[in-house]
């Protein structure tokens, strides 16, 4: 018997220690457990003026009783603030609101996280307040440096502001430091983003956190050229290649070597669909034949999308034609319906090479063979629906006198020679 009265009075101490864990209890225990059945219960009905007596009786009691006093705290002062209409009582409100943060720290620590909390309240608060703007700066700093990748989202966008009205109030920060930190900002929503998580409202972010940075200090090709490319150039630094092609591309600077430059060393790190196609493209405009067919062939590799694949090989049909190579545009034209049968630009271009190729191919011994490639042209003009380009091409059909002086009849087969070796059916122009 006495054993089981000493075992039920251990599990009743047990119970009581569990359920004061996380409480440090003042000496009048009666008195501070009715206040704070007072403040929580207005708190939860959104009663804050309520709440504030015994709330502030804790405070001043026993300011480290739980870490709830400071959170419900922030929730009593910030909810005053918005039904404070007197601006001087505002001020005092939203003083005492950030108030409970900073105590919230120094009772119970947590600092990166309660900063992270605390830094868009203040954001709320000074945006407004040039006097401040030097405060929130040290604070967006601090709360950044703590975080990093745990910044939240809604500080991304609040600190890059930060930057653009304390530069603009003319703080000291010069435009190297902007971009150092609008390339951090843009780091860690980059991070989110891979995630998969939130991507339109990290996307959206990101937008407005580079419509920010083009408020902030002027952002021209010149400036890239001059006071970032060097940097870039020092060590081939993956995340400074890639401010530098992002600038470059809100600059509108996409024609600089500078640009390409960029791209590669991002690629090197961090090799994408996109990326390759843009470096290709760029290597193809320049003239660079074998760069821009070693990009485009990444870029088929890095996708499985069908679609994708046939806007590579539509531009590698391209870049071919451009430089006169029939056969190989041709090629990659077929390649890129192979992919997407309703690619109806592969037709119109395979239909202009047909039509570029009277002079190559001709003999001058038949008028209707030597304008049997306006045929062949004809044919896929019609797949691609082009009613203009197959007009043009009719009208350099043979007429029926030349159909008729070699002794053929419409309708029959024949052969297109040269580069294009297909089979069409004879047809007059109109």
């Amino acid at each position: 018997m006495k054993k089981l009265v000493l075992l039920g009075l251990f599990i009743a101490i047990n119970t009581i220690s569990i359920a004061q864990q996380g409480w440090k209890w003042p000496e009048d225990v009666e008195t501070a457990k009715e206040k704070n059945a007072l403040y929580v219960d207005a708190v939860k009905s959104k009663q804050y003026a309520t709440a504030q007596a015994p709330h502030q009786w804790l405070l001043d009691n026993a300011p480290d009783l739980n870490e709830s006093l400071y959170i419900n705290g922030a929730k009593i002062y910030e909810g005053l603030v918005d039904a404070e209409s007197d601006p001087a009582k505002k001020v005092a409100l939203q003083e005492k609101a950030l108030q409970m943060y900073d105590d919230r720290i120094k009772y119970f620590g947590d600092e990166a996280n309660v900063l992270n909390r605390k830094a868009f309240t203040a954001y709320k608060y000074y945006k407004g307040n040039k006097s401040k703007y030097q405060e929130l700066m040290t604070l967006f700093d601090k709360t950044f440096d703590m975080n990093q990748a745990e910044t939240l989202d809604n500080n991304l966008m609040a600190y890059m502001d930060v930057v653009r009205r304390y530069k603009l109030s003319g703080g000291a920060i010069t435009d190297e430091e902007v971009i150092d930190k609008y390339g951090m900002i843009s780091d860690v929503i980059d991070g989110k983003i891979k995630t998969g998580r939130n991507v339109p409202r990290l996307e959206k972010i990101q937008a407005n956190v580079d419509k920010l940075l083009t408020a902030t200090v002027t952002v021209d090709c010149q400036f890239v050229e001059d006071k970032l490319a060097p940097k870039m150039r020092e060590n081939k630094d993956p995340k400074m290649a890639k401010k530098v092609f992002q600038l470059m591309l809100s600059a509108k600077c996409s024609d600089s070597p500078t640009f390409v430059e960029a791209a590669e060393i991002v690629y090197e790190t961090e090799p994408a669909f996109g990326l390759a196609k843009v470096i290709a493209l760029k290597h193809a405009s320049g003239g660079d034949m074998n760069k821009a067919i070693e990009y485009y062939t990444q870029a088929l590799e890095l996708t499985d999308d069908n679609l994708k694949k046939s806007e590579i090989y539509l531009s590698m049909s391209q870049m071919y034609a451009s430089n006169g190579n029939k056969s190989a545009a041709r090629t990659n034209a077929r390649k890129a319906l192979a992919n997407d049968p309703s690619a109806s630009k592969a037709y119109t271009l395979i239909g202009n090479l047909y039509m570029q190729s009277y002079n190559d191919c001709k003999a001058g011994v038949s008028k209707v063979d030597d304008r049997l490639v306006f045929i062949a042209a004809y044919n896929q003009y019609k797949k691609a629906g082009d009613q203009n380009a197959m007009n043009s091409a009719k009208e350099q059909f043979p007429s029926i006198e030349e159909i008729f002086e070699l002794g053929l009849t419409e309708g029959q087969s024949m052969t297109v020679g040269c580069w294009i070796n297909e089979t069409v059916i004879l047809e007059r122009r109109p």
